[in-house]
């Protein structure tokens, strides 16, 4: 599995406001909500390892004035990095998952109407992420991070003049990575999130791209059986580690 080509491509879809590189790490240094985009993640999983690293790390989210963070995958060549932060004071939570399929596979699950993509979004697309049942400072947060990203396009169903389902793929590094799915509350369930993926399925391999990843947190049963539907399949589990 190419690790840093999906690190590399995450960042750029999230767009942090800043990344450094310390050895064979990215330092995402963004104050907002997503945590992707304000924390350090190994370019490999068996990096070349010391303490001196991770006091790079904190300094480069000190400079920023940002508490440092880091997202670990769950797997042995890590584990020095892990003990560290466990002796440093650090704690880990939020499983999440990085799943991996393609875009012939994801269309070939389709069912009904793809969703329409654009290049830009429009109020509608993004009014989805602050309607209710959503945090709307979160959602604004995600709204601002996604449309930074250098290149991607916006996935949306519309009933009427509504918005109800959406979804973003950026594209980089030699990948499609799904992002910022997001249904109306009233919607669920009816099939629009599949839509929205083969909407973005299809957007991707109109550009010549077939490799396609997401992250999905491992507690969200009904998102991950959709995605296991669209031929996404495990590539490993990450945490997020922090001191508060």
């Amino acid at each position: 599995m190419d690790v840093e080509a999906i690190e590399r491509a995450t960042l750029a879809a999230v767009a942090p406001r800043a990344v450094a590189e310390v050895d064979d790490w990215l330092v995402a240094l963004e104050p907002g909500t997503i945590r992707r985009a304000k924390s350090a993640v190994p370019l490999r999983h068996d990096p070349a390892f010391s303490p001196e690293i991770l006091d790079r790390i904190e300094a480069a989210f000190a400079e920023h004035g940002l508490e440092p963070a880091f997202r670990l995958a769950d797997l042995p060549g890590l584990q020095p990095v892990r003990a560290e932060l466990t002796r440093r004071g650090y704690g880990f939570e939020q499983p999440t998952l990085v799943k991996v399929s393609s875009a012939v596979a994801m269309l070939a699950a389709a069912r009904g109407e793809p969703a329409n993509v654009s290049d830009a979004p429009d109020a509608g697309w993004a009014g989805v992420f602050t309607g209710e049942g959503f945090d709307p400072a979160d959602g604004a947060n995600r709204v601002a991070a996604l449309t930074r990203s250098p290149d991607a396009v916006y996935g949306g169903v519309r009933e009427g003049d509504r918005t109800v389902g959406v979804g973003v793929a950026a594209f980089g590094y030699g990948w499609a990575s799904v992002h910022g799915m997001r249904t109306d509350i009233s919607r669920r369930g009816q099939g629009l999130a599949g839509r929205v993926l083969a909407g973005l399925a299809g957007a991707a391999q109109a550009r010549g791209i077939d490799r396609v990843f997401l992250q999905v947190e491992e507690g969200n049963a009904p998102a991950r059986s959709l995605y296991r539907r669209f031929g996404f399949e495990p590539a490993w589990r990450y945490f997020y580690w922090s001191k508060t």
